[in-house]
């Protein structure tokens, strides 16, 4: 009988150090990787929320799918940096292609895990949502910040769809230039309806000389040619119209 239970032990143990190493690698991920730290806060917060709210079942097993989505997608990117930094310390495209690629799949998980609990918590963030809303309309500091960031997203999403080597440095169309731009109308339209009055063309003028003075910086250190700079110009420009006229 001892000698059974013996062999019994010894057969489980390979299982419980499976789950103890297991642990060991969730504990490591979470103290020495920022972003599994916020992901971490960010699936409490979460989780806290949905129960004071009352989601039904069904909706908290959607929150707790995608929040382990991502907090998986996470682990797996972590392991794949470990990979290949123990392969090579080295620049290499590919090394760096397949630590691009890790990080784009948490980023896609992490959106979707946003999109899910939005529409689990729609009803229960209805009201304040709406009042979101209204507030963005009402204040001018909301739409400059709507304009500039769907920019930049419109920005790296050319960039991705030209090719171009870099995200933030060069390529088509200038970031630097749609955001400039960008600024010049949002600066434009919060002095003609703030009540500037006299000096809102003053005000968006010299917003206007700001933002060339920044494109010609990006032509003359050879960043970007003068038709990225203006496709980046057209592109901030017709973003921000867009939203100070639709909001």
């Amino acid at each position: 009988m001892a000698g059974k239970a013996g062999r019994e032990e010894g057969a489980q143990q390979p299982l419980v150090r499976s789950f103890e190493h297991a642990y060991r690698g969730i504990v490591y991920a979470v103290r020495s990787q920022r972003n599994m730290q916020i992901h971490v806060a960010v699936a409490l917060l979460v989780l806290v929320g949905s129960l004071l709210v009352g989601v039904s079942a069904t909706e908290l097993a959607l929150l707790v799918l995608v929040i382990v989505a991502v907090l998986v997608t996470e682990l797996l990117n972590t392991a794949l940096e470990f990979a290949v930094d123990l392969v090579t310390r080295e620049y290499h495209p590919l090394a760096k292609l397949a630590k691009d690629v890790s990080a784009g799949a948490v980023l896609i998980s992490s959106l979707g895990a946003v999109l899910v609990g939005y529409l689990v918590l729609a009803d229960d963030l209805g009201p304040p949502t709406l009042e979101v809303i209204l507030s963005i309309r009402r204040w001018p500091g909301h739409l400059t910040l709507a304009a500039l960031g769907v920019t930049t997203l419109a920005v790296l999403l050319l960039k991705s769809l030209t090719r171009s080597p870099h995200a933030f440095y060069g390529g088509m169309p200038s970031g630097h230039a749609a955001v400039a731009f960008a600024g010049w109308v949002a600066a434009s339209f919060v002095a003609a309806e703030g009540g500037a009055g006299r000096y809102a063309g003053l005000v968006s003028l010299i917003t206007l000389l700001m933002a060339l003075l920044v494109c010609q910086s990006r032509v003359e250190s050879g960043i970007h040619t003068f038709y990225q700079v203006l496709a980046g110009a057209v592109l901030g420009s017709l973003v921000a119209v867009a939203i100070f006229q639709l909001l």
